[in-house]
């Protein structure tokens, strides 16, 4: 069993990432391999989210399919094959085991049972070990799973069930254990951060999470993402604020601002107090902002698109994804027939994609002449001499790349320590750095 080899691919979300990771833990018996031709065993953590990701999850387990070894096990995990498992497991004949979202931990009882297995429980992370992939320093912490909103076009809820949050402790165990291991950096993750601890009748169990955080020794910096407008309150986010270890990075995906579509949304918020939150983050030193929106739900009018332009061009937001409306069955939405022509919603979502990338350009502009922390993560893609970095208070992957360029001190530059730097120019989608100096 030693030599096994095991290729391992995980789509979509950050929360399924930290599933991956515990599956990787509990497969250290393996060794891991970027070859899927010469792997025994390969996994593919799928994301049935919206239409696009079924599809990349589908014809990437196709795709390993057609290039694997006699002999070996291929099987599809998470959330496509929890939403739509009879379906799948008639249709795909390729998968040698299905398997959902409760039996992250159990994967290798699975394999060697070589059989399919779906939970009715919710897979909680609860002092299992992971390997954290992609960093030396920074690691997601997922705090719950599932999700008791019910937002019109979003089916999450309908194979993730319900909220369920870690205990405050579980969840401090495991930020303890990677601080031993190195790790400074947290990302808190969940699909409502907003309401962790409140199926538990506690309503600002962000606020005690940070507390609770900070008496970690170790912990240099930490970001919440994917608040939820109605369960956030100004009172966490003076909370945010007054931490000196969460940064002032507010990750709230609004949707939309007009207020009928937010009805029609089920966002449980309407614009005047959406915007009330926006605007108490803004207020916040240094504060960074990203949303989401998402165009051409069903009964979207022009006059509702081009005031939810208006306000993502005018707002003053740091990153804005955007989304097209994808019509998924089980939802609210699929059930409403003034749909939209997906010729005009594709439109809509390159107007809005502009708009989004002239934020970012905005928002990169203002860091010009700024000093800041940055963390040197690995040589650049862009070119041997420069250094690739990200601004410590930004999450990894997402919100851009500082290319190191020049520094002022003697020291050799190392990947994973926080430094000074200063910010000396915008270069296309990059801000430039000079190091300053070596944080203590």
């Amino acid at each position: 069993m030693d030599n096994n080899k095991l290729h391992i691919v995980s789509l979509g979300c950050t929360k399924n990432l930290v599933d991956t990771e515990v599956m990787m833990g509990k497969l250290q018996n393996f060794s891991l391999t970027d070859n899927n031709e010469e792997a025994d065993v390969i996994i593919v953590n799928t994301c049935g989210f919206i239409e696009a990701a079924k599809e990349e999850s589908i014809n990437t387990v196709l795709t390993l399919h057609n290039q694997r070894k006699k002999d070996s096990l291929l099987v599809m995990a998470g959330c496509l094959s929890e939403r739509y498992k009879e379906e799948l497991a008639a249709a795909m004949p390729e998968v040698d085991i299905f398997t959902g979202v409760g039996d992250y931990d159990r994967i290798d009882e699975l394999l060697k049972e070589k059989k399919n297995s779906f939970s009715d429980e919710v897979f909680l992370i609860d002092g299992q070990e992971r390997v954290v992939t992609g960093s030396s320093y920074h690691a997601y912490i997922k705090l719950s799973e599932g999700c008791n909103q019910t937002c019109s076009f979003c089916a999450i809820p309908s194979f993730k069930g319900k909220l369920r949050s870690r205990d405050l402790d579980s969840v401090a165990k495991e930020v303890e254990s990677l601080v031993a291991k190195g790790y400074y950096d947290f990302s808190f993750v969940s699909q409502d951060s907003s309401s962790y601890l409140r199926d538990q009748g506690v309503r600002d169990g962000l606020s005690l999470l940070i507390q609770r955080i900070e008496l970690i020794e170790g912990v240099k910096s930490a970001r919440i993402l994917y608040l939820y407008p109605s369960t956030t309150t100004k009172t966490l986010i003076d909370n945010i604020a007054k931490s000196s270890i969460f940064h002032n990075y507010f990750d709230m995906p609004i949707q939309h601002i007009n207020d009928d579509m937010l009805k029609m949304m089920k966002r449980g918020f309407g614009k005047e107090k959406t915007i009330e939150l926006l605007e108490h983050m803004k207020s916040k030193p240094g504060a960074f902002i990203r949303t989401s929106f998402i165009v051409g739900h069903p009964r979207e009018t022009k006059e509702m698109f081009e005031e939810m332009c208006a306000f993502a061009q005018n707002f003053g937001f740091d990153r804005i994804n955007v989304f097209a409306y994808s019509d998924e069955e089980g939802t609210d939405a699929y059930e409403v027939e003034e749909k939209i022509d997906p010729l005009i919603i594709e439109k809509r979502a390159e107007i809005l994609g502009e708009i989004a990338k002239e934020a970012m350009e905005l928002s990169l502009e203002k860091e010009i002449g700024t000093t800041c922390k940055i963390v040197i993560d690995s040589p650049s893609q862009e070119h041997e001499s420069l250094l690739s970095a990200k601004k410590l208070m930004w999450a990894p992957e997402i919100d851009g790349e500082i290319l190191v360029n020049d520094k002022e001190i003697e020291e050799e530059l190392e990947f994973g320590l926080i430094y000074e730097a200063k910010i000396t120019e915008k270069v296309g989608d990059f801000l430039t750095a000079s190091v300053i100096a070596k944080e203590s």
